[in-house]
């Protein structure tokens, strides 16, 4: 089993700044990307974020604005880490 490389996430919403990482888990979808991210915000785990049928989930219930916000914070990491990292 290689190390899991943790992506930094950052982002404001409502005025609130958020800062954690993205975990990604050990099971990977064809194209190898992860099929999921274990997500931790200021120290607190925010919920396990899949990528399914062109869209988030979330595992957790949270507000759905934030859930938004962090759905788009994830997949802008995701566009920036080079693709070894992801995996």
């Amino acid at each position: 089993m290689s190390e899991k490389t943790s992506i930094p996430l950052s982002l404001t919403h409502d005025g609130e700044k958020y800062a954690g990482w993205a975990t990604p888990s050990d099971k990977h979808h064809a194209d190898g990307r992860a099929s999921s991210y274990h997500v931790v915000l200021n120290e607190v785990f925010f919920g396990d974020m899949s990528f399914s049928n062109n869209q988030w989930v979330i595992s957790e219930q949270r507000p759905h604005g934030l859930v938004v916000a962090v759905e788009m914070a994830l997949q802008q990491a995701l566009e920036n880490e080079p693709a070894a990292s992801l995996k």
